[in-house]
């Protein structure tokens, strides 16, 4: 063919060029964003236990870490008081608490996870005294009790008492065991059986294996909402309205939209962690308006790249999934 038959001119394809050009840029630029959350994110484990290890100020003021101590506490009390039930009503030595909680403390992903959990409880109590976006009975989750489908209108119902289960646990920094996922609720028991603050009560190990056997994942508060989302179908993209869905269900259909662990959507609400939100909205479709909207009730949206939009949603979840985070332990199954 002649040039003269070419499809397009030459300005035409040298701004296809520029086009290309600025994309790629905007990709550079929030992979190397990413890579920065990734190394944040990896490093919440080793800088939690040596928090955790002191008993210094950090302890006091600092809200997540105060909370993430908290839960570890009660997790170990719940552990003492199933495997010696002749003093289940009387509370365990705060030798016996510290050991056990010195120990589960050595378990990276128990940390991240309780960590998301401290996040957003922290984020969800911020959400209602600056946003008035209620912490359990969103109008998303108000719908779905009222849908006439009997099967999701229970569902819903059942997310909202462990919801409500939930945040009042986060007021007073606890945790049920039977919440953690599968995973870490088996390396906990592991952990803890072999915690030398337990070894030496009689019948330990028939106690550990009750704890097995009663074990029922799916009636965790992230299993209910994981399956929440899963009946929404195509509507699930309706729970990325943070305000009508409310942060519990925003970061489950975010999780199940993006294929990444709901321990990884949380941690991109964080305000350090823009280019993995951005990345995480645009994955699940969203346009540059609605990622706005998003963005602005998690921090500056001055952090939100004006060209997000130009990336497409297939590259966007190619940049998610190669991410390091979806690594992290904790991840429901969906």
């Amino acid at each position: 063919l002649g040039l003269n038959h070419a499809p397009y001119s030459g300005s035409t394809m040298g701004k296809l060029a520029m086009d290309r050009t600025e994309t790629t840029i905007v990709e550079a630029i929030l992979k190397d964003d990413l890579a920065r959350g990734d190394r944040a994110l990896l490093s919440v484990a080793p800088v939690v236990s040596h928090l955790l290890d002191n008993s210094g100020p950090a302890l006091v003021t600092d809200a997540i870490i105060a909370c993430l101590r908290g839960m570890l506490e009660d997790i170990a009390v719940q552990i003492l008081q199933a495997v010696d039930p002749q003093n289940a009503q009387k509370n365990a030595s705060a030798l016996q608490v510290d050991t056990l909680v010195e120990g589960l403390s050595d378990n990276a992903g128990l940390l991240d996870h309780l960590y998301a959990l401290a996040l957003e409880g922290t984020l969800t109590a911020r959400l209602d005294r600056q946003l008035g976006i209620d912490p359990v009975l969103s109008p998303l989750l108000q719908e779905l009790i009222a849908s006439d489908h009997a099967a999701i209108a229970e569902l819903a119902m059942k997310a909202l008492a462990a919801q409500s289960r939930f945040v009042q646990g986060q007021r007073r920094m606890g945790l049920g065991l039977g919440e953690l996922p599968a995973e870490l609720f088996l390396s906990t028991l592991n952990s803890a059986q072999n915690n030398t603050a337990v070894t030496a009560i009689e019948g330990s190990d028939v106690a550990f294996e009750t704890l097995r056997k009663r074990y029922d994942e799916g009636a965790g508060r992230l299993a209910l909402f994981a399956r929440l989302v899963l009946s929404m179908r195509g509507g699930a993209v309706a729970a990325l309205d943070l305000e009508h869905a409310g942060l519990a269900l925003f970061t489950s259909a975010l999780a199940g939209l993006t294929r990444q662990s709901r321990d990884v959507a949380m941690f991109s609400c964080h305000e350090r962690q823009t280019a993995r939100l951005a990345l995480s909205l645009r994955a699940a479709g969203l346009d540059q308006v609605a990622i706005k909207n998003q963005f602005v009730m998690f921090g500056p949206v001055e952090r939100l790249h004006a060209a997000i939009a130009e990336i497409a949603p297939e590259r966007a979840q190619e940049m998610l999934s190669a991410s390091h985070p979806a690594a992290i332990p904790g991840k429901v199954a969906m």
